[in-house]
């Protein structure tokens, strides 16, 4: 399937299963803005068809990279990363995943990063949304401080609300598989009833 196609057909499963939209009441989202539209991605990055259309295009978008391994913050980056490593092994490139835990865990080894990695990797870091970029930065920060040599960051969809633009004060690469401009535009010529 062509690029072009698999993200048309991406965007016809996030409205079907992850976009919501509300005049009123508004969303409140994670950084205490409110917004008319939410997308709760984990029902199109943990769905299989989703999860794959998903790895196929992070890992076109990674081409010709010298990225190793791949990860984000939990819970959001982690099928994304998942999807991205089968469908990387598969192809003859595998990229491995990895885990930037939000807590660090008080036993054990005290990681913040899980994974087959280690310090001097050249990592992409991958989120599902974008919207400050907050979680994105903390991300970064917990791999560079394990010793990862950050390359970019992929995020799922940016919902082009400033985030970019923070996370490339920390990275010199943010990309998108899709923007809020693609999605909002299907949205709109969707027939009612239906966003797939």
């Amino acid at each position: 399937m062509a690029i072009e196609s698999l993200k048309e057909r991406l965007i016809g499963i996030i409205l079907e299963r992850s976009f919501k939209y509300s005049d009123n009441p508004p969303f409140t989202l994670v950084s205490g803005r409110k917004s008319n539209y939410y997308f709760n991605c984990k029902p199109t990055t943990l769905d299989p068809e989703g999860m794959n259309l998903i790895g196929e295009l992070v890992f076109a978008m990674l081409a010709g990279s010298t990225v190793t391994a791949a990860g984000g913050l939990t819970l959001g980056a982690d099928p994304i990363a998942n999807a991205l490593s089968v469908i990387s092994f598969q192809k003859g490139r595998p990229i491995k995943s990895f885990i930037v835990r939000k807590d660090v865990k008080d036993h054990g080894i005290k990681n913040a990063v899980e994974g087959n990695v280690r310090p001097g990797e050249r990592v992409a870091i991958l989120d599902d949304v974008i919207t400050t970029g907050g979680s994105t930065i903390t991300a970064i920060e917990r791999a560079q401080e394990f010793g990862l040599l950050v390359d970019r960051v992929i995020a799922l969809i940016d919902r082009e609300e400033g985030g970019r633009e923070n996370i490339l004060a920390r990275c010199e690469r943010v990309d998108a598989v899709l923007t809020r401009t693609e999605i909002m535009a299907r949205y709109r010529n969707a027939p009612p009833g239906g966003g797939g």
